[in-house]
């Protein structure tokens, strides 16, 4: 019996694209990337006609660029780039500028395309509900304030405005992307589907480095 595949949600190609990396992109999170690859300069082309989003996903094992020997093992859960601007830095270079949209979980094995380029059927992941960060992650929320300041005063905004500093998602996202962690516990915690339990576990690595105290 033929398997039908779950639509996929508006605005998504009908097998997402797929850039797998060793970062792990969370929504509302910042991205730039250096594309030379033919099959991801064609990539690039495609979503800017389209007006769709890639997939990035981490990589357990397998190189971002060019081939390995080894086998290529991807985390089945992603999230969706969009591309906000792209400059060519000479010719056939790219410098891509995106943010991260909505997360999204495998539903089939990655299937690779003449061009080298991998392509799998997804279901998209719902967005964290908005929910206000508990008084116990008050002081959490202070120092990721004093944080963005302290960057912004050294010409370094890494983060999209507005700043979300009374929604729990985005408070822990942004802090996933600040600590110094594993791919695979900002992996872990990038695909958690709700947001208190991920700031939670934020804040208590926080604690625990001493960088919140109280």
């Amino acid at each position: 019996m033929r398997v039908t595949e779950p639509a996929p949600p508006a605005g998504w190609p009908a097998r997402l694209a797929l850039f797998p990396l060793q970062t792990v992109l969370f929504p509302g999170a910042l991205l730039s990337l250096k594309v030379f690859e033919a099959r991801y300069l064609d990539l690039v082309g495609e979503c800017m006609r389209s007006q769709q989003p890639f997939g990035v996903i981490c990589l357990r094992q397998g190189a971002e660029a060019g081939r390995s020997s080894l086998p290529l093992q991807i985390e089945s859960v992603g999230v969706v780039a969009r591309i906000d601007d792209v400059d060519a830095e000479q010719a056939g270079i790219l410098r891509l500028h995106c943010t991260g949209g909505q997360r999204f979980r495998l539903t089939g094995a990655p299937v690779r395309g003449d061009n080298g380029l991998w392509r799998a059927a997804v279901r998209a992941v719902a967005d964290d509900p908005p929910r206000l960060p508990g008084p116990a992650m008050l002081q959490t929320v202070t120092a990721l304030a004093e944080a963005i300041h302290k960057l912004r005063e050294q010409d370094h905004s890494p983060f999209a405005q507005p700043y979300r500093l009374d929604d729990a998602g985005w408070v822990a996202n942004r802090w996933c992307e600040l600590l110094p962690v594993s791919l695979a516990a900002k992996q872990k915690l990038m695909a958690l589907e709700d947001p208190v339990i991920r700031l939670s576990l934020v804040d208590g690595f926080l604690r625990d480095k001493k960088v919140v105290v109280g």
